[in-house]
């Protein structure tokens, strides 16, 4: 295989692997081809997006056999309209075929999340919020997930439980109170990690404050109440609106000053963008 830029470098090959190992020998392609029949195949854009997982689509059919070919004229984070052809394969054509699903459900998937998080970019523009993702990702998808969140012009919020310490509402009812909840984190950690509080209403809001909290996050709260967050906080905390945010809330939150909207559909909801290959006579 060609080298590959990270995340895939680390994180893709185990993947290929293991998708392959669940779907192969191809019984079909060893039947109609023979070991010296050799094809050519275009991958085409059906719907417009944005690409995300360019670099898989190429590895799937290089790791299956090394005498493919993938020629792209598109990368991760290109826009593509229908009818466009975003690369072109060469090679035997058991391997081609062999590789066709594996490399398709990859660059599909991966350019989904990317086209919804454009969306979701694209209804905060002229605002100075930023769109995150969240934690809800496929197991062992998550570094390629999150690579396509910023393919698509977001953010990525953590990526996993180690990077940041989250106080969530599980946390805070285990403990009694966001008080006693930043103090037991900060007596173990200091101020070596980034800190955020989730805030289910005001009154929490201003107990976050109490306890200096930089990062607020503000979980199931309808407009008004985050307008009257923000004007609470002052610039005192980072503030970001979460739960059930959707394309056509995305922006009154923005307009109604939070820094951030942290979006879990992005990775668990995303729709595959419209792909296919296409075997040229």
């Amino acid at each position: 295989m060609h080298p590959l830029p990270e995340p895939y470098a680390t994180h893709l090959p185990p993947l290929l692997a293991a998708a392959f190992s669940e779907d192969l020998p191809d019984l079909t392609g060893a039947a109609v081809f023979g070991a010296d029949d050799r094809t050519t195949a275009v991958l085409l854009v059906k719907k417009a997006g944005v690409l995300a997982g360019v670099p898989a689509f190429v590895a799937a059919f290089e790791f299956l056999d090394q005498r493919c070919t993938v020629e792209p004229s598109h990368g991760d984070g290109d826009g593509v309209a229908s009818g466009d052809q975003a690369a072109v394969v060469h090679g035997p054509a058991r391997a081609v075929l062999a590789a066709e699903r594996t490399a398709l459900n990859f660059v599909t998937r991966l350019s989904g999340i990317a086209t919804l998080t454009r969306r979701f970019v694209d209804a905060v523009a002229g605002t100075s919020c930023t769109v995150l993702d969240t934690r809800k990702t496929t197991p062992g998808w998550r570094a390629l997930e999150k690579h396509a969140v910023r393919c698509g012009g977001g953010a990525n919020h953590r990526m996993g439980l180690f990077d940041v310490a989250m106080l969530k509402d599980t946390h805070l009812a285990a403990t009694g109170s966001i008080t006693a909840a930043v103090a037991k984190v900060r007596e173990r950690w200091g101020g070596s990690v980034p800190l955020v509080v989730e805030c289910a209403d005001l009154a929490m809001v201003e107990e976050a404050l109490a306890c200096r909290v930089g990062h607020i996050m503000l979980d199931n709260l309808d407009v008004s109440l985050v307008r009257n967050a923000v004007t609470l906080v002052a610039g005192r905390a980072k503030l970001e609106a979460s739960g059930g945010v959707t394309l056509e809330s995305a922006r009154a939150l923005a307009e109604a000053g939070v820094d951030f909207v942290s979006v879990g559909t992005l990775t668990h909801s995303a729709p595959a963008l419209d792909l296919s290959l296409k075997v040229r006579p």
